[in-house]
C-alpha cells in the first residue's frame, strides 16, 4: 500500500488558546502535517512566502492585517495554496469577501474534527467546502436573495444606484449598462458620479473593488 503524503497545514488565529485546541484537535490526524502557526495576517502572509503550505487555515478577524487581506496577497503570489476559512463570523459580508478574496472554503468554529479534517483534504484535492449554513447562505444569494443583502451592504444607495454598482462590478462599461436598462449614458454617468460619492472612493475601480469586497459584481 503506497505511503500517504500528509498535507501541510499553516494555522492562522490572534487566540493562543484556539490555535492550542486547533492543533490538538488536528495535529493527530494522520493525513495532515501542522508546520506552523501565526497570530496575525501579516505572519500568516510572511510565513506562507518563507515555508508555503499546501493549506492555510486562518480566522478573519485579526489584529493588522485582517484574514480576508491575507487571503488576497496569498493567492496573489501563491494560486496553489489553498485557504480554508474557520472562523465565528457567520454574517454575509464577511462570508463573500473571503469567497472574493480566494478562500476555497468556509467553516465556523463550531465545526468538529473530522469536520475540519475532511474540509482541509477537500481544498488541498483542490474542490471547495462550505458548512451547511454557509453553502445555504450562497444558495440564497445566487437565488435572488442577493438583492436583499445589497440593501444591507448599501443601504445609502437608491435600488438603481445598487443596481447600477453591480453592473459596474460585473465588468459592464456605461454603454453596455444604459442598453440594458433602457437609460442614457448621461444618466448612466450621472448614477456612477452618486455612488461613488456615497461610498467615499474616488474612482470606478475603487467602487468595484469595494463591491466585490461586499460580494457583488456577478455575472447577471
Amino acid at each position: 500500500m503506497p505511503e500517504i503524503t500528509p498535507v501541510r497545514v499553516l494555522i492562522a488565529d490572534d487566540h493562543p488558546m484556539f490555535r492550542f485546541g486547533l492543533t490538538a484537535a488536528i495535529g493527530a490526524a494522520p493525513e495532515i502535517d501542522l508546520i506552523g502557526e501565526a497570530s496575525s495576517g501579516a505572519e500568516l502572509v510572511e510565513m506562507v512566502d518563507r515555508i508555503t503550505p499546501d493549506v492555510v487555515i486562518t480566522d478573519l478577524a485579526m489584529p493588522g492585517t485582517d484574514g480576508v487581506s491575507a487571503t488576497r496577497q496569498i493567492k496573489a503570489r501563491h494560486p496553489e495554496v489553498a485557504v480554508l476559512v474557520l472562523t465565528m463570523h457567520e454574517d454575509d459580508e464577511a462570508l463573500f469577501g473571503a469567497i472574493r478574496a480566494g478562500a476555497r472554503g468556509y467553516l465556523l468554529k463550531g465545526a468538529d474534527r473530522a469536520d475540519i479534517v475532511r474540509a482541509v483534504l477537500t481544498v488541498a484535492r483542490g474542490d471547495v467546502v462550505y458548512g451547511t449554513t454557509v453553502a445555504q447562505r450562497i444558495m440564497d444569494f445566487f437565488t435572488g436573495a442577493h438583492q436583499d443583502y445589497a440593501t444591507t451592504v448599501f443601504p445609502h444607495l437608491t435600488c438603481r444606484e445598487r443596481e447600477i454598482l453591480e453592473l459596474v462590478a460585473a465588468g459592464h462599461n456605461n454603454h453596455e449598462i444604459a442598453r440594458r436598462l433602457v437609460l442614457s449614458e448621461k444618466t448612466i454617468r450621472n448614477h456612477v458620479a452618486s455612488v461613488l460619492t456615497k461610498l467615499q472612493v474616488s474612482d470606478r475601480a475603487a467602487a468595484v473593488a469595494k463591491a466585490r469586497d461586499a460580494g457583488l459584481g456577478h455575472t447577471r
